[in-house]
């Protein structure tokens, strides 16, 4: 397995350059005492030595854009206030939606919170109105069903389901009308990919983007890592010296 693990990884660092896959982090900034929407703060994600920044408009709304595909730290600045760092999911072709992030003055007993589903929750991201679900490594590494990729879609979502003879079916449409994109390739049959070796997997089951192609079911788009997921993973289990 840990050779098989290796090969994998050795062709993600190779696909990286290949890889152009991108999203957006959106927001929007609120004075926690007045409730009034925050016109020019600064929206900003650090990662790798590159800053990430967006000025907010005059409703607060801000938007990240360009992020390759991955698991970002976005916070914001506002004159002399900061607000808490908030973990957001940027998916490809789409958006991680940072919610609602409210800024307080220092001076008061509290800091600036995120308010969505609770506060400083970890952003579980709804990709606007888009039917879309996404897998993290995180997520997928402790699946019971990770080393079959048709089995985790099928059991991700109830709008798809798997056939006796393993095709997927997506919201009523015909067996194998599909989609699957590995790493950039299309192809409508589902190949298995090592666990330890996929990056993410978003499922569309509806509203798929056009780059994707005509089809009346869906589409499941699988990442291996990337050299970078490699190497942070290789850094945080490296022991402290």
């Amino acid at each position: 397995m840990k050779n098989i693990c290796l090969v994998w990884m050795l062709v993600a660092a190779i696909s990286t350059f290949a890889q152009s896959g991108t999203g957006d982090v959106i927001g929007t900034f609120v004075n926690f005492e007045s409730q009034e929407p925050i016109l020019g703060a600064k929206a900003i994600i650090k990662e790798n030595g590159r800053v990430y920044l967006a000025i907010s408009n005059e409703d607060g709304r801000f938007r990240i854009v360009g992020l390759p595909a991955g698991t970002y730290e976005v916070f914001g600045i506002y004159q002399k206030d900061s607000t808490e760092k908030v973990v957001v999911e940027v998916p490809v072709e789409a958006y991680g939606n940072a919610g609602t992030i409210y800024f307080q003055s220092k001076t008061q007993d509290t800091k600036a919170v995120r308010v969505g589903g609770g506060r400083y929750e970890k952003a579980r991201i709804r990709i606007g109105e888009t039917p879309v679900t996404t897998l993290s490594p995180k997520e997928i590494k402790y699946r019971p069903d990770k080393f079959s990729v048709a089995d985790m879609v099928a059991n991700t979502s109830s709008d798809v389901k798997k056939a006796d003879d393993g095709q997927l079916m997506f919201r009523g449409a015909r067996k194998g009308d599909m989609i699957y994109v590995l790493d950039g390739i299309k192809s409508n049959q589902v190949f298995n990919v090592p666990s330890c070796a996929i990056g993410r997997i978003t499922v569309y089951t509806g509203g798929l983007p056009a780059k994707y192609g005509d089809t009346l079911g869906g589409a499941v788009i699988l990442e291996t890592k990337s050299y970078f997921d490699l190497y942070r993973e290789w850094q945080i289990n490296q022991p402290d010296l």
